[in-house]
């Protein structure tokens, strides 16, 4: 499939004045700049694993130094990707919203320690350690006890305290990490229930508008232009299907274009249900923002001058507060080693077996859903940065492993291009 694959470094050169980009030098991206366009376009357009989209972003010493928009956000009608495009980026959106959480962690609503059910107003507790108390410290580890067995996601009708979750059986709160996508619904529940505010909204507030983004956990009320850049996710399987057919055509996960409300918001109570606004995996967001995001945690929370989080929240949020033990005492390592752990963050240090790309020790967030792949890494120590957003695949990415990591082969192909050349300046 031909992409019209386009990269959007020129406009940076010119010096667009997006947020990101504005202080960028003139020079940016220097020799490597066509060479990695060029190697990031092939990896879109790899007849073996070809991608419906991808757009990249890699910061330098904390400074903007590269940013590429490579297939098309949506396949009929014909539209090419571009830094802005928008798309659902999964699992990054816990970072995201941990992010928020930390402001009202500063602002006094909320302690980490406290008992979650005082928080949500009804009893949170594994029947089977009906003594111990669930904590937010325990909802962003990952080590609640809750699991996803019973589902982590149910209509703006649903009253989460009418739910029954699944639980472990074998370990209580605080002692096992498993990865948990229904913890963050708690989390965006009780979000709203302290301040009143619907999830949606409420991040709006605290921390998409004071960046200047254009993103947001419900899509339906994004301005028209932005709603205009949004990806549609494509797999080359159907919906309700496990069968990938890579000579078929591609077809719509998620976000196809007319973009509606989740059903049932009119007579909705913030602090009941914040899982229809995915507080796991529902924001919509560019590279070129998340991007803006980055700089942000890599100024120690400062944006454009202004203090959004305290440098000491920052440091308290990435610092490592979990690591697997190797053998599966304190952890599942469902296949592959662990990530150590911060509050609503992954650790991915320079090592063989855990790293995302040989030489880059970064902490940040992956994130895998209806075909999009997603990597928000950075190294807080030297302002290195990449954003990898991934709108779909033709195959079936389990299919084709990669070698020096638990990421896809073409992820790490994407990302060890962008580290040589945009991070290292290496040319061909």
């Amino acid at each position: 499939m031909n992409h019209g694959r386009r990269s959007l470094l020129g406009m940076v050169m010119l010096g667009a004045m997006e947020p990101l980009f504005a202080a960028m030098p003139p020079a940016s991206g220097g020799a490597a700049a066509p060479t990695l366009d060029a190697e990031l376009a092939a990896i879109v357009d790899d007849p073996s694993f070809a991608l419906a989209s991808l757009s990249v972003v890699a910061l330098r010493a904390g400074r903007p130094v590269y940013e590429g928009a490579f297939g098309r956000r949506t396949i009929g009608p014909d539209r090419p990707a571009t830094p802005d495009t928008l798309y659902r980026i999964a699992s990054i959106s816990k970072l995201v919203t941990t992010l928020g959480l930390m402001r009202l962690l500063e602002g006094g609503k909320v302690d980490l320690e406290g008992d979650v059910s005082g928080y949500l107003g009804f009893s949170v507790r594994n029947p089977h350690f009906p003594a111990q108390a669930i904590t937010l410290r325990h909802l962003l580890l990952h080590t609640s006890s809750l699991r996803d067995d019973g589902g982590y996601f149910w209509p703006a009708t649903t009253a989460l305290k009418d739910v029954q979750p699944a639980w472990s059986s074998h370990a209580g709160p605080g002692s096992y990490y498993s990865y948990c996508n229904l913890g963050f619904g708690l989390i965006g529940t009780i979000m709203e229930r302290i301040t009143g505010e619907r999830f949606d909204r409420l991040m709006t507030r605290l921390l998409l508008q004071p960046l200047g983004l254009q993103a947001g956990y419900n899509p339906s009320e994004l301005p028209k232009a932005a709603q205009e850049r949004l990806a549609t996710i494509y797999r080359k399987r159907a919906v309700d299907s496990e069968t990938w057919s890579p000579d078929g055509p591609w077809v719509v996960q998620v976000d196809a274009p007319g973009i509606v409300p989740p059903p049932g918001l009119a007579g909705y109570v913030p602090g009941t249900n914040a899982t229809p606004f995915s507080p796991t995996g529902g924001l919509r967001i560019s590279a070129r923002d998340l991007g803006v995001v980055m700089r942000m945690l890599m100024a120690g929370g400062v944006h454009e001058g202004k203090r959004l989080l305290r440098l000491a929240t920052v440091e308290r949020m990435f610092a490592r507060q979990w690591a697997y033990d190797g053998v599966g005492g304190n952890g599942n390592p469902l296949g592959s080693i662990l990530s150590p752990r911060g509050l609503g963050n992954a650790h991915y240090p320079d090592r063989p077996g855990m790293w995302l790309t040989p030489g880059f020790d970064a902490v940040g967030h992956l994130g895998d859903a209806y075909g999009l792949r997603s990597i928000f890494a950075l190294d807080r120590a030297s302002g290195n940065g990449i954003v990898v957003l991934a709108g779909g695949s033709a195959r079936d990415p389990s299919v084709n492993p990669g070698r020096d990591s638990s990421l896809a082969r073409y992820e790490e192909r994407v990302l060890a291009s962008v580290y040589r050349r945009a991070i290292l300046g290496q040319p061909a």
